[in-house]
């Protein structure tokens, strides 16, 4: 990443967190998207609090894909846990095809409006890119490294600690990134069965015709989004150098 690459980011950063300190300012920006006297900037909550319980699901919800995805894709790739792996493939598929819409139409009977049906929903979306990444890094390790890790006697399990994870780490890192970067959109119907989040400001604004709640629900919710994917990548890149990998775009 360029220097002026860097710069730009931390200005976009900077009037991220002012906005959500001091939206008012922001106010003259955004009135001439609103129509008969509405206001310009979303009143009916804390956009900083919002964003917070947006992020605050977000990573909750990745956090437990990454660990059973993670799980799976180490289980799958033991001797003893291949049989495993069409079925384990299906599952986390299943988890990413059925719509999110769908998964909050079934949850909400059984665990209530609120966080937990949004959890769920961006629990199962998030399952498979961080499997495919992890099965992929894990399957691709260099035949030679891992030759000497048995020629110096290393059990299973200080392979997989010292040296496979390790290896396979940006591969896995870009699985999370990708991960995230979809939750953060997906959680925003989130709002529809009581969760709290940006997707609040934007149904408000679709409920009420005000484009300006619209537009600053989805910039807060788009900014965030190209910071962590931009962020993660640099993440990425350090890893793989680490493990005397390339990373893409590197």
């Amino acid at each position: 990443m360029s220097a002026t690459g860097t710069l730009v980011r931390l200005a976009v950063l900077a009037l991220l967190l002012l906005f959500l300190a001091v939206p008012d300012v922001f106010a003259p920006l955004l009135r001439p998207l609103t129509e008969n006297d509405a206001p310009a900037i979303y009143n009916q909550g804390s956009l900083l609090g919002l964003t917070l319980s947006h992020l605050q699901t977000v990573l909750i919800a990745v956090t437990g894909s990454t660990i059973v995805a993670v799980g799976l894709a180490i289980l799958v790739t033991r001797p003893f846990g291949r049989e495993f792996l069409p079925l384990s493939r299906s599952l986390v598929n299943i988890g990413q095809t059925f719509p999110p819409v769908a998964v909050l139409a079934l949850a909400v009977p059984v665990v209530g409006f609120g966080e937990t049906p949004t959890l769920i929903a961006l629990f199962l979306y998030g399952l498979l890119p961080i499997f495919e990444n992890a099965l992929t890094g894990l399957t691709r390790l260099p035949g030679p490294v891992l030759e000497a890790a048995r020629g110096m006697g290393m059990t299973g399990t200080q392979r997989l600690l010292r040296i496979e994870l390790p290896l396979a780490l940006p591969v896995i890192l870009e699985g999370i990134r990708l991960a995230l970067v979809i939750s953060l959109a997906t959680a925003t119907i989130g709002s529809t069965v009581a969760a709290k989040g940006l997707g609040e400001v934007i149904i408000a604004g679709l409920l009420s015709n005000n484009l300006a709640y619209v537009v600053q629900g989805g910039v807060i919710v788009g900014v965030i989004a190209v910071l962590i994917y931009d962020g993660l990548s640099a993440v990425e890149r350090m890893a793989a150098r680490r493990a005397g990998r390339v990373a893409p775009g590197a």
